[in-house]
């Protein structure tokens, strides 16, 4: 197959969706299929062409510069599909970018499916702008609607979606490179630098340091676990709005910053605990590089929690925003010997198990679903 693939976020951004679509790529062009990338050009240091790749202008995201929104490009799109027109366009952001792409596609007769990483209208009520909340999750629903198929990550968010009006919903889950993330790649020079002994249990949250992530649960329940293991040590990965004033507030925590590849990895095994406290994802593929890393989890029982964790055996879950639930597991992690180890040895098994080789195979055989439908319908005109 031929696959456009467009995108508003990819490597070397630092983010979940960009990090997913680089494995999903990687895994499809290992398959033998053609994968074009569309996709706005990098903020930064310029980065070389991957084959097939069209960039396009973007314009960075209000109030989160690290992130753009890529413009509409469908006078291009129509002229490269109209040449190498693909069998398949997949639409994995919303924006701009994305909508030229849906109407270009859909006037060319190409069948378009599409991702639902990201809940924007629950963002819209993080950064005081709850009024756009309806709005938004308006405009999700026409654009996915519009598309074959929507991609989900977990049964759960699929029934959320379903509620609220979303169609022809496939559920599709995440996977993990457990060769990358794994606990072998545990340093100790690193924990020293984070002031931490062989023995010296340290607390790690990895993600984006902004308002929707929920941070100050983190915090509090680094300071609860402390009053029962006053040497615990706390590490935030990660950057973001946030991160200048966490960085002030909280001088007791390390703030390591954005972390890539191995460097990434060793910071996730040098670890012993994953405090997530996030009540935004879709996913939450940290949550699945943490357990590949073989450390003790805690987060929300909903998401990746709810597919992956069986609580008590390969990590901890609270009841969805019951932030008392929530610390009172998290000193648990301290306080009862040898809990820890034996979830993150349980937590790697589970994680084993999530292998993108895997996770690919199931998105295309979903995709040649839509190629067989497509050839008995009539080609739409433009």
């Amino acid at each position: 197959m031929r696959i456009a693939l467009v995108t508003e976020t990819y490597a070397p951004e630092l983010n979940g969706v960009a990090r997913t679509l680089v494995a999903m790529v990687r895994e499809l062009r290992g398959l033998g299929h053609r994968v074009d990338l569309v996709r706005p050009e990098p903020r930064g240091p310029s980065s070389p062409l991957e084959e097939g790749e069209l960039r396009v202008r973007g314009v960075p995201v209000p109030g989160y510069s690290a992130m753009q929104f890529g413009l509409p490009a469908g006078h291009r799109l129509r002229a490269r599909w109209t040449c190498l027109r693909p069998d398949v366009v997949h639409i994995d952001t919303e924006g701009p970018l994305g909508y030229s792409a849906l109407r270009t596609a859909r006037a060319l007769g190409i069948p378009v499916t599409s991702s639902l990483h990201t809940h924007f209208h629950v963002y819209a009520r993080h950064y005081g702008l709850p009024w756009l909340s309806g709005p938004v999750l308006a405009y999700l629903r026409h654009f996915h609607n519009a598309t074959a198929f929507t991609l989900i990550p977990t049964e759960d968010q699929c029934e959320q979606c379903a509620a609220e009006g979303f169609e022809r919903l496939r559920v599709l889950g995440r996977g993990v490179d457990a060769e990358l993330f794994h606990p072998a790649r545990r340093d100790p020079a690193l924990r020293e630098r984070w002031g931490a002994g062989p023995d010296t249990p340290v607390a790690l949250y990895v993600g984006r340091l902004a308002a929707e992530k929920n941070l100050d649960l983190f915090v509090r329940a680094i300071q609860a676990m402390r009053e029962r293991c006053p040497e615990l040590r706390a590490v935030m990965v990660g950057d973001g709005p946030l991160a200048a004033s966490l960085r002030q507030s909280h001088p007791d925590i390390h703030f390591a910053g954005a972390q890539v590849g191995e460097a990434l990895a060793a910071h996730y095994a040098s670890a012993d605990l994953f405090v997530f406290p996030s009540l935004s994802e879709t996913f939450g593929n940290v949550l699945l590089e943490a357990m590949a890393s073989g450390l003790a989890v805690l987060a929300f029982d909903y998401a990746a929690a709810r597919l992956l964790i069986d609580d008590g055996r390969c990590g901890l879950v609270a009841p969805v925003g019951d932030e008392e639930a929530f610390l009172h597991q998290a000193v648990r992690l301290v306080e009862d010997d040898g809990l820890a180890a034996r979830l993150g040895q349980a937590a790697r098994e589970r994680a084993e198990q999530q292998s993108w080789a895997g996770i690919v195979r199931q998105l295309e055989s979903m995709w040649l679903e839509v190629l067989a439908a497509a050839t008995t319908s009539p080609r739409r005109v433009a």
